[in-house]
C-alpha cells in the first residue's frame, strides 16, 4: 500500500503558477506510476499528467504540454507538478495517484491508490 498526500494548491490569477507536491508515505515500487488527475465540479476526474517511478518517462494531457512539468524526488519519496501560466480552465480539484499496472496511464481505474486532493482556483 501507498497513502498520498497532496499540498500546493491554492487561489492564482491567470497566467500565474502553483507547485502542488504529492508526498508519498513510503518509496513506490520501481514498476510503479504516479500519476496528477483533476476534477473540475460537473464534470469527470481527467487524467493531466504522470511520471515512471524507475526511469522518470513523463505524459501529459495534450492541453497542459508546454506549461505544466511533472517530476520526481527519488529520495525524498515526492512527486512534483509544476504549472505554469495557469488558465480558468485549469480550475479544478487535483489528485495524486499511483499504479503498479502496465496497462498505460491516463485512465483513472488504472490507479489503486490516490490522495485526498488538494484545489487549485485560477481566476481571470
Amino acid at each position: 500500500q501507498v497513502q498520498l498526500v497532496e499540498s500546493g494548491g491554492g487561489l492564482v490569477q491567470a497566467g500565474g503558477s502553483l507547485r502542488l507536491s504529492c508526498a508519498a508515505s513510503r518509496r513506490p515500487f520501481s514498476r510503479y506510476k504516479l500519476g496528477w488527475f483533476r476534477q473540475a465540479p460537473g464534470k469527470e476526474r481527467e487524467f493531466v499528467a504522470a511520471i515512471s517511478w524507475s526511469d522518470g518517462s513523463t505524459y501529459y494531457v495534450d492541453s497542459v504540454k508546454g506549461r505544466f512539468t511533472i517530476s520526481r524526488d527519488y529520495a525524498k519519496n515526492m512527486v512534483y507538478l509544476q504549472m505554469n501560466s495557469l488558465k480558468a480552465e485549469d480550475t479544478a480539484v487535483y489528485y495524486c495517484a499511483a499504479t503498479r499496472l502496465q496497462v498505460g496511464e491516463r485512465l483513472p481505474q488504472w490507479y489503486a491508490y490516490w490522495g485526498q486532493g488538494t484545489q487549485v482556483t485560477v481566476s481571470s
